[in-house]
């Protein structure tokens, strides 16, 4: 960690040169950490002490059970039938293929309603105690679905089912990032899309092996009954008690997720700094959206929910089974729904392996590719079972281009534009911002949802499968010009380079940043550019910081502890320096 000055003749001011792993001390010659907010902070480790990891994975699974029985409500209009036949045949209720369009997407519509009221509810009660809590309106969802003699009660049942689904979406999430340590984190984030589809895939399991969808229902609503059992004996976050100002339930806390051989004391002080932090830096949230990192997030993030739920994977999800009869497949339409639930159980598993060592922007731009690619195929597919013979010895190839489509979902354009979500805003408005960004996933997904009977009768399946890859490919249009990769930066680091301090190399030697004192002012500032030989001048932000320094030779990194602009002098030495090796 060797760190020396260097002489710039050209500005008489010694440069600090460091390495990859060399911070910039403060002051009073302490490092700063990278903090990257409440939820998903990095945090600090005592060397020589291990923290145990057997209750991390138990609480943090513990949590993704509401996934799991979130997945089932998602799984459960497929066995229903095309049109909802197998749901009217079992009621012995007449369901009219527009009633049966409500009954399916009402789900995604609780679920958008949900999303910003779980988070307030979260910050007052604690994340555990909002997760336990709604396990009563899901139960009583699913009790109105089981009980049903009307349509209208398989709205009600459906619309709480699916508010409860998505409440866990955005609680068990938070809830496992702020009990997990940092190198566990993202394989713990990754069990809640996991048991997400494998929550989907037991749907169709049982409704093709039990063949009644009142015995179904029953059997999904004990899940969340099984959460509540299982979860109630689990911590609440750390986090949480902080904030609440009860330091000794967060270090019982702590304790109980690290063992009590392990020194707590420093991971608590990490957390104190990251809400010391976002509490200085609470300005309202009018200010805030003026900043373009902000704006920039909002953009991003909206746009990839966009494109996301326009690929029509939901409809495939939803209406797999009557998508299967369409396609007069020669396999039985729940068999085939099975074999197309599993293959993305599988492909959620592998995506949680290769996704931080391919790269988010890489598998992104793959995924949309060959989901265009399969889409295409399947529009065609579809045309030609109306229109020709030519596909009349192969019945079972629809099954190929749709496995192929919902494997590059999953390892790509699913889980990723939520893995970013945390890292393109900054800690004060991460809240809200996410939290909106999941209502508008929501509400699009149901719009598709909801529309995709009317889009089948209006245009055919393949018309819509066209319009579908039409979206997707628009798609790569859009994620080519999001910026460059994402791989192993915190939300901090992301988010610095979106306005605040940002930096890009031309040359190796050469950086053009805008920068602002978010402290004081918000919006661009004068555009500042130098070139120097051997050494890259940075635009310096607020402090504690981080500069990141991509696609710039080791030789070429240096940083100002401060930069004179035409009118002031931003004078701030406590950075902490970062570099990604050369791709």
């Amino acid at each position: 960690m060797a760190s020396n000055n260097i002489w710039d003749a050209e500005n008489t001011a010694p440069i600090c040169s460091t390495d990859e792993t060399t911070p910039l001390l403060s002051a009073d010659g302490q490092a700063m950490s990278e903090k990257i907010g409440i939820s998903q902070q990095t945090l600090v480790s005592t060397d020589g002490q291990k923290a145990k990891k057997l209750p991390q994975y138990l609480a943090g699974i513990a949590a993704t059970l509401g996934a799991l029985a979130a997945g089932m409500v998602l799984g459960w209009t497929s066995p229903a039938g095309g049109g909802g036949k197998n749901l009217a045949k079992d009621y012995e209720i007449p369901i009219s293929i527009n009633e049966f369009s409500w009954i399916g997407s009402l789900a995604t519509l609780g679920a958008g309603a949900i999303c910003i009221p779980i988070g307030i509810l979260a910050d007052i009660i604690g994340r555990k105690t909002a997760m336990l809590l709604m396990v009563i309106p899901f139960t009583f969802g699913w009790l109105l679905i089981i009980c049903s003699n009307s349509v209208l009660m398989f709205y009600f049942g459906r619309f709480i089912t699916g508010a409860s689904g998505g409440a866990f979406c955005v609680a068990a999430p938070l809830y496992t990032s702020e009990i997990a340590e940092s190198e566990i984190r993202g394989t713990l984030g990754s069990y809640f899309q996991l048991m997400l589809t494998i929550g989907i895939l037991i749907s169709y399991v049982l409704g093709t092996v039990l063949e009644n969808m009142m015995t179904l229902s029953i059997i999904s609503g004990i899940i969340p009954l099984v959460f509540f059992a299982v979860f109630f004996f689990m911590p609440e976050t750390p986090v949480y008690y902080l904030k609440k100002g009860n330091e000794e339930a967060a270090r019982k806390s702590l304790v109980r997720l690290r063992g009590s051989e392990y020194d707590i004391e420093l991971e608590l002080q990490a957390h104190r700094e990251a809400l010391e932090e976002t509490t200085r830096s609470n300005l309202p949230f009018v200010v805030m959206i003026k900043s373009r990192a902000v704006v920039k997030g909002f953009i991003i993030a909206y746009g990839l929910m966009l494109f996301q739920q326009m690929s029509g994977v939901n409809s495939i999800i939803f209406y797999s089974s009557d998508i299967f009869n369409k396609a007069g497949s020669s396999l039985p339409a729940n068999e085939a729904s099975i074999i197309v639930g599993a293959v993305q159980v599988i492909s959620v598993f592998v995506g949680t392996l290769i996704v931080d060592k391919l790269g988010r922007r890489i598998l992104l731009l793959a995924s949309i590719v060959v989901m265009f690619l399969m889409t295409l195929i399947m529009g065609i597919y579809f045309y030609c079972i109306n229109y020709t013979s030519a596909f009349d010895n192969l019945k079972w190839f629809a099954l190929i281009p749709l496995c192929v489509f919902l494997v590059m979902f999953s390892l790509g354009f699913g889980p990723i534009p939520w893995m970013m979500m945390p890292e393109i805003f900054a800690p004060e408005v991460k809240g809200i911002a996410g939290s909106s960004a999941c209502l508008f996933n929501w509400l699009t997904a149901f719009i598709v949802t909801k529309f995709y009977s009317d889009m089948v009768e209006a245009v055919n399946s393949y018309g819509d499968l066209f319009y579908d890859g039409v979206t997707v490919r628009d798609g790569s249009g859009y994620t080519r010009g999001i910026g460059r990769r994402g791989r192993g930066r915190g939300s901090r680091r992301c988010r610095q380079r979106g306005d605040e301090v940002l930096a890009w190399f031309a040359p190796a030697n050469r950086v053009r940043g805008l920068w602002s004192d978010s402290s004081t002012w918000w919006g661009k500032r004068p555009a500042v550019s130098a070139e120097r030989r051997g050494a890259a001048l940075v635009p310096l932000s607020p402090p504690g910081c981080v500069i990141h320094l991509d696609w710039c030779p080791r030789s070429a990194i240096s940083v100002y502890p401060g930069i004179a602009h035409p009118t002031r002098a931003l004078i701030n030495p406590s950075i902490h320096v970062a570099r990604d090796k050369n791709p």
